[in-house]
C-alpha cells in the first residue's frame, strides 16, 4: 500500500467516525435521559404483631370504640399503668368490653392472661347489664385464637374471689368506681383487687374526677368522686399510692351536667336515667366538651 492510498484509507476513516459521531451521542443523550422506572411505593406497615400498638389498632375493634381512643388514650393509659405482656391481668365489671377488646388480644399473644370480674347471675342480677356481659362473653367465645382463653368471674356484694389469690400482676379500676359507691361495694372492690394481686402486684384506676372543693356524695350520685377519696378507699385496703397522671384529663369538664356524667359522650343522656329521651333537649353545649374528665391512678400491693 502506498503511502497516498494509507493516507486516503485513514482519512475516509475518520470521516466515517465523524458522521457517525452525532448518532452516536443521540443515541447515548436517549439512553441517559430516559426515566428510571419507578418501583412501586412499599405498603405502610401497622405497628409490630403482637404489640399494645397493634392490639389498638386491630381490625376486631368497632369504629366506635376507635373513634374513643382519643378521649381514654388507651396505649398511654396502660403504658402508664406499667402493662406487660406476660401478665395476669383483672378487669373488674368489663361493661361492653371496651378495654376487654384490646386486652384480650394483646395478652393472648404476649403468653398473658385475662381475667373479666363482672359477669352477674342470680335473681338480683340487673337483666340490662346481664345482657351485655352475655353479648361481650359470646363474643370473646366465637374467636379464641384471637382472644385466648378468657377467664370470667363475677363481682358483686356476694361474690367469691374475682381470682385465686395472689396470682394477679394487675388490677383496672376503669370509670365504675361511682357504681360501686352506689351500690355500697366499693370497699369490697378494693378489698378483693388486694386479695388477688401478688406483692408488688398493680391497681390501675381510671375515674370521673369530682372538683376537690366539692362535698363528695356518698352515692356518687352524679358519677364524680373526688381524688382524695379514691386515695383513701385504695390506702386503707393497704394499697400504696404510686403515681397520678393527667393522661386522661378534660379542663373543659364542668361537672355540673342536668343528667351528671351521663349527660356527655359515650352516654349522652338528654332525659334522667330510666326516662325516654327528650327531643327537645339541646346537647351542643355537652358534645362539645366530649368526654369526662378523668382522674389516672397507679397503686402498689406491698411486697
Amino acid at each position: 500500500m502506498t503511502e497516498r492510498s494509507t493516507r486516503r484509507s485513514v482519512l475516509a476513516g475518520a470521516s466515517a467516525l465523524a458522521l457517525a459521531a452525532p448518532l452516536f451521542g443521540l443515541a447515548a443523550c436517549g439512553r441517559k435521559d430516559e426515566a428510571p422506572t419507578p418501583s412501586a411505593p412499599e405498603a405502610p406497615k401497622g405497628p409490630p404483631e403482637g404489640s399494645l400498638e397493634w392490639a389498638v389498632a386491630g381490625s376486631w375493634r368497632s369504629a366506635d370504640d376507635k373513634t374513643r381512643d382519643a378521649w381514654r388514650h388507651p396505649v398511654e393509659t396502660l403504658r402508664f399503668f406499667g402493662l406487660q405482656p406476660k401478665m395476669t391481668v383483672i378487669d373488674f365489671w368489663p361493661g361492653s368490653g371496651w378495654y376487654a377488646e384490646i386486652l384480650a388480644p394483646y395478652l393472648n399473644r404476649g403468653g398473658g392472661a385475662l381475667y373479666l370480674a363482672g359477669f352477674f347471675e342470680g335473681p338480683n342480677a340487673d337483666p340490662a347489664q346481664v345482657a351485655i356481659n352475655n353479648a361481650l362473653k359470646a363474643r370473646l367465645l366465637a374467636d379464641k385464637k384471637l382472644y385466648g382463653p378468657v377467664q370470667f368471674t363475677a363481682f358483686g356484694a356476694g361474690s367469691p374471689p374475682v381470682a385465686p389469690a395472689g396470682t394477679a400482676d394487675m388490677v383496672l379500676f376503669m370509670r365504675y368506681i361511682h357504681a360501686w359507691m352506689a351500690a355500697g361495694i366499693a370497699e369490697k372492690a378494693f378489698a378483693d383487687a388486694f386479695a388477688a394481686l401478688r406483692p408488688g402486684g398493680v391497681l390501675g384506676i381510671e375515674q370521673h374526677r369530682l372538683q376537690p372543693d366539692e362535698d363528695q356524695d356518698p352515692a356518687a350520685a352524679n358519677g364524680y368522686v373526688q381524688e382524695a377519696f379514691v386515695r383513701q378507699l385504695a390506702e386503707e385496703a393497704g394499697f400504696v399510692f404510686v403515681e397520678a397522671s393527667e393522661i386522661n384529663a378534660n379542663p373543659a369538664d364542668t361537672k355540673d351536667h342536668p343528667f351528671g356524667v351521663e349527660t356527655l359522650p359515650p352516654r349522652r343522656l338528654t332525659a334522667p336515667m330510666g326516662q325516654p329521651a327528650d327531643p327537645e333537649f339541646d346537647r351542643t353545649k355537652y358534645d362539645a366538651i366530649g368526654e369526662s374528665d378523668r382522674m389516672t391512678l397507679k397503686f402498689r400491693k406491698p411486697e
